[in-house]
């Protein structure tokens, strides 16, 4: 057999696999290789699981040699973020406080994924409890960008968003509850789904805010997305807030044709109430020529200021977070990393009438903005502030350093995709955010999808080398 390319797509792989002309156990064997070879400078994984993938990879190739096919997952290596539950094999959150948990059965997202044919290789790093990071007082170093390593990945999916860019893995799991699949997509140049919320389970992933918390896929692609969304997606009776709705075929929604979308753009999100770098905005602005010569139609949409969703967000996020860390932080305090304690810390002084103002003001910013869009089949704004800064350079309350512009998101519940929109300083990743209607995943991959394949971002990879 031919030598594997460093990079694949999970839907080339996948094709290739289904023709018999790739064999599952030498892709899984060659990202076990490339991630000998490199993740001792990348440190996207927190542990790999090489005996036990390698036996799923013969075990696919078998069932495929025999004519049971599964599907586009089928003998696809992948890796879980470590909030993921998974049986028998450690979930730490990253963090010293469950340095020795290791459970005993597995996520409903992981369960689901494996029942897919998907082939895991290990566990991501994330920050701790997918909040405090990037931090360097923790038993594991946190996760470099592909890019350059000296720069920051984003977070807290900053693992998955590593290893999938570098080549490691053809997709994985994240999780976002005020943009951590978004951030880390957008700075490693990646596309990453954050999905309805309710439309994943979240059965055994570590919670961060419950009301905010959403699980998705990141992979290199929108398309490669897709592909992960529809094992993903569905109803489970042991998640509370999972909602039971048609599950559609998402990759054969991806059509390419947008004429007649009508897409709305939050512009003074970007250009003023949180100044994207001069790069971002040209990319920006490049991109949305694109989707007009795609055929889609593009409006102006005026929210409240930026800063207002940030700011009601970020209290919700932190004052549920310590709603669950409550009796950890009061007994073992320095056992956590200095930034998610200090960033914990914040949530002691919050009154109970501070929260419910919270929630009372954000389901006034959920009526505005459901307002505002009638007559949009999407709305586009920015991913992140500009390319990745210095990974020494993040400050300790990022979070509330600037108002995020993922956040809005997580606040409505509604799907939103950041795609790679071009290259800024440094030659490092610039995103852009499509968001759409609930439950309207379709319509954002297929936008997704129709811009990637109409520009040539996605031909860019990192340059990385042994040692």
């Amino acid at each position: 057999m031919a030598s594997i390319p460093d990079y694949l797509t999970l839907a080339e792989a996948a094709h290739l696999i289904e023709r018999r002309e790739l064999s599952p156990v030498e892709l899984v064997r060659s990202r076990l290789d490339r991630i000998a070879a490199l993740d001792d400078r990348l440190h996207s994984f927190l542990l790999t699981v090489p005996e036990a993938a390698l036996a799923a990879a013969r075990m696919a190739e078998a069932e495929i040699s025999a004519g049971t096919y599964r599907g586009p997952l089928h003998g696809i290596p992948i890796g879980l973020k470590d909030i993921f539950d998974t049986a028998g094999v450690a979930t730490t959150g990253n963090s010293r406080v469950l340095i020795d948990r290791v459970p005993t059965r597995d996520a409903t997202s992981v369960a689901r994924l494996s029942a897919a044919g998907a082939i895991s290789l290990g566990k991501l790093t994330t920050h701790e409890f997918a909040f405090g990071g990037p931090s360097f007082d923790l038993p594991w170093p946190p996760a470099r960008n592909p890019w350059n390593t000296d720069h920051f990945t984003a977070g807290s999916s900053s693992g998955t968003a590593a290893a999938v860019a570098a080549g490691l893995i053809l997709g994985g799991t994240g999780s976002d509850t005020g943009g951590s699949i978004r951030g880390p997509a957008a700075l490693t140049g990646l596309a990453g789904l954050k999905p309805t919320y309710g439309l994943i389970s979240r059965f055994g992933v570590l919670p961060l805010a419950q009301s905010l918390d959403h699980v998705g896929p990141m992979a290199w692609t929108t398309e490669d997305c897709a592909l992960l969304l529809q094992a993903l997606a569905g109803h489970d009776p042991e998640d509370p807030a999972s909602v039971s709705v048609p599950i559609p075929d998402y990759r054969a929604g991806l059509t390419g044709d947008l004429r007649g979308l009508r897409i709305g753009v939050i512009r003074h999100f970007f250009e003023a109430d949180n100044k994207v770098s001069p790069d971002s905005l040209t990319a920006i602005d490049a991109a949305l020529d694109v989707f007009r010569g795609l055929g889609a139609s593009l409006g102006e949409v005026t929210l409240s200021p930026l800063n207002d969703y940030a700011a009601c967000g970020y209290i919700i996020m932190i004052a549920e977070a310590y709603a669950v860390h409550e009796a950890n932080l009061k007994t073992r305090f320095t056992d956590f990393g200095e930034i998610f304690r200090d960033r914990m810390v914040q949530a002691a002084a919050l009154s109970a009438a501070d929260y419910i103002q919270a929630m009372r003001r954000r389901r006034q910013l959920i009526a505005e903005y459901t307002a505002a869009t009638t007559g949009f089949d999407l709305v586009i704004t920015a991913a992140a502030p500009g390319p990745a800064p210095r990974i020494d350079q993040v400050p300790k309350f990022a979070p509330a350093d600037r108002p995020s512009f993922t956040m809005p998101f997580n606040i409505t519940g509604l799907p939103a995709l950041t795609v790679c929109c071009g290259f800024g300083d440094g030659d490092l990743p610039l995103g852009l955010q499509i968001v759409g209607r609930p439950f309207d995943e379709a319509t954002v991959l297929r936008a997704g999808d129709a811009y990637e394949k109409a520009t040539a971002w996605r031909a860019r990879r990192p340059v990385l080398a042994a040692g």
